[in-house]
């Protein structure tokens, strides 16, 4: 039997993030993702190398796009010979990929691999209704001209050429993430003044990290873009007050607005994972290691708080590690929505919600704000949904390699009612 073997994250790259239908406007996951493997590819050597796995995902794609992360892979510099697979589990994708990459190294399966995604929300896919998919179908089986030109016109209306879009909208509610956190919001007692405050955080600590070059080696220039184009350096909690209400504008309950919520974005990141083995041979230093990781989902259907299923996945990974939640020097969590992020402190806070809802007999507590997100997050970076995961593997592996010690928490929350959590140590 193979014994556990470490797995080691040696670092990763992304491009800028953009708003969408801003800079990437005309370009697709597939080139952002053979800009961004490419990268990665060109900054640790692997120029001809065969890796074990690239897990690379998207969670809008064309249905060309079936094959990306293969696609990706054979133009990305890596030996043709590498295999890749294309994955979503919404906002947790690139998370998901670097948990998946890690059991195949820590199984001996592999011995390197690379995780990421690449996301769009500027060129999606348009689809039509089904009349008019069925026409075009029957036309298609049609034999003669004259047969496919009466089946095309029979019964034809002009509406059946209107267009469908991708919606961000639980196919089971109805709802948008959004209107769903905003019910959060309400239960939690979670205030507008406190959302903006933290949406506010996030922008200045992003501006200082970019200030001090703590992203130099992280991001590479794409398009004529080196920094993400949602950051506002210069925002204050006056303009980000000023704002409108998103999703609830009538009930007079509304907090969530454009300023604390993620904007839609493109963009695309991956982080290279390895052996200890592989890393020493190759030479390339591991700045820390992947050591525990965990899913869980909720019964959002039913009354759960749709993005609360990094609280339960959160708890599952601490008793499976033996920690604590205050045993950490960093805390990653995914800012979909500022609202969520203090929705989820508030419930490890609180001692009812960990009793009935975690299984534990105390709340598993505060953490110190001073670690949380400090290089800015989601609210000021962007969140192209699948690349947001590799993003956070790539930032929290860099603060411990420049701590020298450490450990830290990752946690997203993801549509469906599901979560993805991992502890990175060194």
């Amino acid at each position: 039997m193979t014994a556990i073997q470490r797995v080691g994250v040696i670092g990763g790259v992304r491009i800028p993030f953009c708003r969408n239908n801003t800079g990437y406007a005309e370009i697709g996951n597939f080139g952002m993702s053979v800009k961004t493997l490419g990268a990665l590819v060109e900054r640790y050597g692997l120029h001809g190398v065969e890796l074990g796995e690239v897990a690379f995902g998207a969670v809008i794609k064309h249905a060309s796009d079936w094959n990306l992360a293969r696609e990706a892979t054979l133009s990305s510099g890596l030996a043709p010979t590498t295999p890749g697979i294309t994955t979503a589990r919404a906002c947790g994708t690139g998370l998901d990929n670097a948990v998946y990459i890690a059991n195949k190294i820590a199984t001996g399966q592999i011995d390197a691999g690379i995780a990421g995604g690449s996301d769009t929300t500027s060129d999606v896919p348009i689809v039509y209704g089904k009349a008019l998919q069925q026409r075009l179908l029957a036309v298609n089986r049609a034999r003669s001209p004259m047969e496919k030109f009466k089946t095309a016109l029979k019964g034809f209306s002009l509406g059946e050429l209107k267009p469908s879009f991708p919606a961000v909208a639980e196919p089971r509610t109805g709802k948008s993430m959004g209107e769903h956190c905003e019910l959060m919001a309400r239960e939690w007692k979670i205030s507008r003044e406190d959302q903006d405050r933290l949406a506010w955080e996030s922008h200045q600590k992003a501006a200082a990290a970019y200030e001090r070059g703590f992203f130099k080696d992280l991001i590479v220039p794409f398009r004529g873009i080196d920094r993400d184009n949602n950051l506002r350096a210069d925002t204050t909690l006056e303009k980000l007050a000023s704002l409108k209400l998103a999703f609830d504008r009538s009930s007079g309950h509304g907090t969530l607005s454009a300023g604390n919520s993620t904007p839609l974005s493109d963009g695309a990141s991956a982080a290279l994972l390895g052996s200890e083995d592989w890393a020493r041979q190759r030479g390339l230093p591991v700045q820390a290691w992947l050591t525990h990781a965990q899913t869980a989902a909720v019964d959002f259907v039913h009354g759960a708080g749709l993005l609360m299923a990094p609280t339960v996945a959160v708890a599952r990974m601490l008793k499976q590690a033996g920690l604590s939640l205050q045993d950490f020097d960093y805390y990653e969590i995914h800012e979909a929505f500022a609202a969520q992020v203090l929705c989820t402190l508030r419930a490890w806070e609180s001692a009812d919600y960990c009793k009935k809802e975690l299984g534990l007999d105390r709340a598993l507590g505060a953490i110190d704000p001073a670690k949380l997100n400090v290089n800015g997050s989601s609210l000021a970076l962007g969140h192209p949904f699948a690349a947001t995961g590799a993003r956070l593997v790539a930032t929290l592996a860099k603060l411990l390699e420049q701590k020298g010690s450490g450990r830290g928490l990752i946690s997203i929350c993801t549509a469906g009612g599901m979560g993805v959590t991992a502890i990175l140590e060194r």
